[in-house]
């Protein structure tokens, strides 16, 4: 018998089986996990309470947020990207710059938790077979084969992967930034999170209408969902300390600031970790 659970901040009821989550009047439903699910539960989502606006420090000017509105998303913290042996590294790019990010966003995470924001990790990877990742015509499969996409490798723990290929070392998310119960994974195969995924239904229903965005990397997959997030309304505010690119890391006008700066003036803000941290820490003092 399905399990009721009332749970303030929903808009509609969710069915959420084993690890996927869906809405009863989604149409199709998209693969997407929340960490610690089981069983199979109808979650009763009732109304929000009264909101709380927070503001920041931001570029091109101070911006405002309501926590119960508000998701943290953590774009693409997986191996591939941010460790060595990933696919990254085996292709000879520096991976520092995404490793760096761990402290600053995990500081962030913290605070997030602490004041129930909804956190949302996504993760880019492909069928084993690469049927998701285009035909061979397609611009995502050709950019992806000097990469080695699909590729058999040893992952450093001496365990058999495939590069960028789900349930594998590759894709997993790195072990200092491991997802907790209640946090949701969308497993996505293009850059852009919205792209045939449930994430716009997740945060629908959630009636989230702020993301804050951390994660690898500023120009591609970070910029891409913000611009598809942009046009759905979202508004979205990247963490400048909390993002990284390595296309250009090494030149003096670099794609991560080229990024920011086109987010600043078109697609939403940028501020730093500390000012969302203080925000929720004067917040959660005056609760």
């Amino acid at each position: 018998m399905d399990e009721i659970l009332p749970l303030r901040g929903y808009g509609r009821r969710l069915y959420s089986r084993g690890f996927g989550l869906a809405v009863v009047d989604a149409g199709r439903l998209q693969r997407v996990m929340v960490v610690g699910s089981s069983s199979t539960t109808l979650l009763d989502l009732g109304g929000m309470g009264m909101e709380t606006q927070l503001s920041i420090a931001a570029r091109p000017e101070a911006v405002s947020f309501d926590p119960s509105r508000t998701a943290v998303m953590v774009i693409d913290m997986q191996n591939d990207f941010g460790c060595r042996g990933g696919m990254f590294d085996r292709a000879g790019l520096d991976v520092a710059p995404i490793a760096h990010l761990v402290q600053p966003i995990s500081r962030l995470l913290e605070a997030a938790r602490r004041n129930a924001l909804l956190i949302v990790y996504t993760r880019q990877e492909h069928n084993a077979d690469l049927s998701d990742a285009g035909n061979e015509d397609a611009p995502h499969r050709i950019k992806h084969k000097r990469l080695n996409i699909g590729a058999a490798v040893v992952a450093p723990n001496g365990i058999q992967s495939q590069i960028l290929v789900r349930d594998t070392w590759n894709t997993a998310i790195i072990p200092e930034l491991e997802p907790q119960p209640g946090d949701a994974v969308i497993s996505k195969h293009r850059y852009s999170a919205f792209f045939e995924t449930s994430l716009d239904t997740l945060l629908r229903a959630r009636r989230i209408n702020t993301l804050i965005f951390t994660g690898a990397t500023t120009s591609i997959c970070v910029e891409s969902t913000v611009r598809d997030a942009t046009f759905r309304d979202y508004r979205c505010i990247v963490l400048r300390d909390c993002t990284a690119e390595l296309i250009a890391a090494d030149t003096m006008r670099s794609n991560h600031e080229a990024s920011l700066l086109a987010i600043e003036l078109l697609f939403g803000w940028t501020a730093e970790s500390e000012a969302v941290i203080d925000a929720l820490s004067r917040s959660a003092k005056a609760g």
